[in-house]
């Protein structure tokens, strides 16, 4: 999965993208990406339980 990081308004951002055609890759900052570093655990919880 590609990977990518740049910056908006001066900020570091962080881009993810399911291959490299991705037209909406999933981009976020360091304050959005400490939330989710935080709740790692519930988000691999919810994945699990709703995955088909």
């Amino acid at each position: 999965m590609p990977v990518e990081f740049d910056e908006y308004n001066g900020n570091p951002v962080i881009i993810l993208k399911r291959d490299e055609n991705d037209a909406y890759p999933f981009r976020f900052g360091v304050r959005k990406a400490q939330i989710i570093l935080d709740h790692v655990e519930d988000i691999k919880k919810f994945v699990n339980k709703n995955i088909k």
